[in-house]
This record gives C-alpha cells, structure tokens and sequence, in this order.
C-alpha cells in the first residue's frame, strides 16, 4: 500500500512538470536572426592578486643599505561601472558568438605594511594607494544557449577579452600595464519581454599575463617609494562584472 501511494506520489509530480502549460512567448523570432545589436551597463568589481620579493636590500638617503620586508596586498574589493555595446552572431540553434566593446570604470585599493620599521605600538608601518583605472575592453566570447522555455532561456559562456587601460602615468607605488588580457567565464539568462530581451549575465574574468609595470621604479622621483615598487614581483588583475545587456 505504501509503495503504491508512493508511485502515486511520484507519478503526480512527473505528470505536473510534463503538463505545464506554456505561455505566450514574446519575440519568438529573436533568436532566428543571423545577427543583431544591443547596448549593456553593468557594475564591476576590480581586485589584483600581488607577488611579494620578501627581503630585499635598499639604499637609504646616506648611502648605506638595509634589509626591508615589505608586503603589498589589494584589501578589499572596489566597485565601478561599466557601458558598452553588443553584436551577436548566431552560428546554430544552441551557439552563439559575441562581441561586446565595453569600457569599465573602477579602480583597487592597496595597502603596503613594512613589517620592518615598526611604529611606536609594534605594528608595521603601513602606506596605501587607490589604483585607478578605466579600461576599454574587446571581449570576443562563445555563449552556450539551453533550449528556450517560455520566456527565459538559460546559458553559460566563455571568452577571451583584451583590455587597454587608458589611465595615464602617475606617480605612485605601482602601474599597471596599458595592455592586459583575461579569459572570463560565467553564465546568464535570455528574458524575453514584449519589446525587447533582457539579460543578466554574471561573469569572471581574470587576467593571464602579469599586469604590472616593471619599469615603473626607475620613473619614480621620489626615491623613498622605490623600495615599495621592488617589493611587488608581480601581479594579475582580476574583475567580476554583472551586465544587463539590452537587445
């Protein structure tokens, strides 16, 4: 008995899913055309991973060297914008190609503790610099479609996205290169609406080659950053980025 209401159970719950009834679908052609447009914004979430020397000796002002240990890290997250534009080429019914010009607008917030020259409580002396920057990205991604349900229709995507940074010369510890490039992946969903498609997309791009200028300390004029500069071996950027494209 209790394996037959089991079944029954069951069997209800299958018969449920099977028979729900689909809706109008918006837009139902959409997806049909060979190629078409849209415009997106989106927020962004910037942060860089940095590579410490460790030891390293420096001159002082009198000429005579030192050992520093100084450690550099990104503490926190900044967020910013983003805009751009869109073309989407259909190459089958479930794969698609996109690119996607957009600029991003935002910036990372380092902290430097010289674990070397203490303050008066013992805890390392500590410098800080707010990294900006406002890239321009040309991401060149493949996105893979489920079967559209309704109105929504699922996908993941991935990609291969060059930047150049347009933010200028500065002095300060560090400075990024002005060309990077990142692999991103992530996922999103197709809305389909009455008058156009919405779709969230929520994806991760970090970067593949070492983003730091390595020339950047002997540009510096004040000398007393150098030994900041020459701490860091290296660094790759990284971005989390939530987009809402229009089409």
């Amino acid at each position: 008995m209790k394996r037959t209401t089991l079944l029954g159970v069951l069997l209800g719950i299958v018969l449920s899913a099977t028979a729900q009834e689909r809706k109008v679908q918006y837009k139902p052609y959409i997806d049909l055309r060979p190629l078409h447009f849209g415009i997106l914004v989106g927020m962004n979430l910037q942060d860089i991973e940095l590579d410490n020397v460790g030891p390293q000796t420096v001159t002082l002002e009198d000429g005579t060297t030192a050992t520093k240990t100084i450690v550099g890290d990104a503490d926190r997250w900044n967020a910013g914008f983003s805009v751009g534009v869109l073309a989407d080429l259909r190459l089958s019914q479930h794969l698609n190609l996109r690119f996607a010009p957009t600029m991003h607008f935002g910036g990372k917030h380092l902290t430097f503790r010289n674990l070397t020259d203490l303050t008066p409580e013992g805890r390392p002396t500590e410098v800080t610099q707010d990294m900006k920057s406002t890239y321009i990205s040309f991401p060149i991604d493949l996105k893979f479609s489920a079967e559209r349900w309704n109105n929504y229709r699922p996908y993941l995507m991935a990609g291969i996205n060059p930047m150049v940074n347009l933010k200028g010369k500065e002095q300060d510890y560090l400075q990024l290169k002005r060309t990077d490039t990142y692999l991103e992946i992530g996922m999103g969903c197709d809305f389909y609406l009455p008058f156009f498609k919405l779709i969230p997309e929520l994806k991760f791009c970090y970067s593949l080659t070492d983003a730091l200028d390595k020339s950047h300390a002997g540009e510096l004029l004040d000398a007393n950053k150098r030994m900041y500069t020459n701490a860091i071996a290296g660094g790759h950027t990284k971005m989390v980025v939530l987009t809402f494209y229009f089409e």
